[in-house]
């Protein structure tokens, strides 16, 4: 008993490795799409690790250090369509294929909705969700191409589903990425694409860094959190591994949330 329960959990966890994958991730060079990175690569995937400016060369020498894959760091600035566009013809370049893409990068502005200006709302949903479609679809005309299917994961958010407060234009593109994340998935899963979400919580990362900041505000959502703490890019790493793996091919369309039990309460 004990040798067929054991080769059966060794087959259960294969199901999770990602050997010979490729991954992109976007907005990697830090927080969450950093240990996200770093947890495909963990699992065997070779990484390329997006950032909009400087390139992300310490979490490639990170990914390099404690794991031994292979990383390559490219920058793009996701306003710009033109960037957008570039930046997965030169990820096909860099290692010939992709398998993976996570759509991690994001920006908010904080501005009450009275006063949100123009430029405030354009700029959040170009790279919040228009790039976030054009990338996605290029990633599924090469995976449709190339016929063997592949895996899509798009970072929602808490604002996906709530309005929030001083955020319209990022809670209209967290809210319409659900809904993207959906109607890719309907037209691609035949074609063995998956895609799906990611809702994170409330995180420590840059995005966050007014509201902890703000200690009244800061305790108000804390004592809000069932688990009783804010999350860590660490918290997402067994969400992505899942859904960038052969353990979530019957799950498409799906938006996984990982906040603290935040929604529940």
């Amino acid at each position: 008993m004990t040798s067929v329960s054991s080769d059966a959990s060794a087959v259960a966890l294969d199901l999770f490795r990602l050997d010979g994958k490729v991954a992109l991730v976007t907005g990697a060079s830090r927080g969450l799409g950093r240990g996200m990175a770093l947890a495909l690569a963990s699992a065997g995937a070779d990484v390329i690790l997006h950032a909009s400016e400087q390139p992300a060369d310490a979490t490639a020498e990170d990914v390099q250090a404690m794991t031994g894959r292979r990383a390559r760091t490219l920058t793009a600035n996701l306003s710009s369509r033109a960037a957008a566009d570039r930046l997965l013809d030169e990820a096909l370049e860099a290692f010939g294929s992709l398998d993976i893409l996570i759509n991690n990068a994001g920006i908010i502005r904080r501005q009450p909705a009275a006063e949100h200006s123009d430029e405030n709302w354009d700029e959040v949903i170009e790279v919040n969700l228009t790039n976030v479609f054009r990338l996605s679809r290029a990633a599924g005309q090469h995976m449709l191409r190339r016929g063997t299917g592949g895996k899509i994961i798009n970072i929602a958010s808490m604002l996906s589903f709530q309005g929030g407060i001083t955020v319209p234009s990022y809670a209209a593109a967290k809210g319409g990425l659900v809904q993207l994340t959906k109607a890719l998935a309907n037209e691609w899963a035949p074609h063995g694409i998956n895609v799906n979400a990611i809702a994170p919580g409330y995180m420590e990362t840059d995005n966050t860094e007014a509201l902890r900041a703000d200690p009244a505000r800061y305790q108000t959502i804390t004592d809000r959190i069932p688990a009783g703490k804010w999350g860590t890019p660490q918290d997402l790493a067994g969400a992505a591994i899942f859904l960038a793996s052969r353990a979530s091919d019957y799950v498409h369309g799906h938006v996984l949330v990982v906040d603290g039990g935040w929604l529940s309460r």
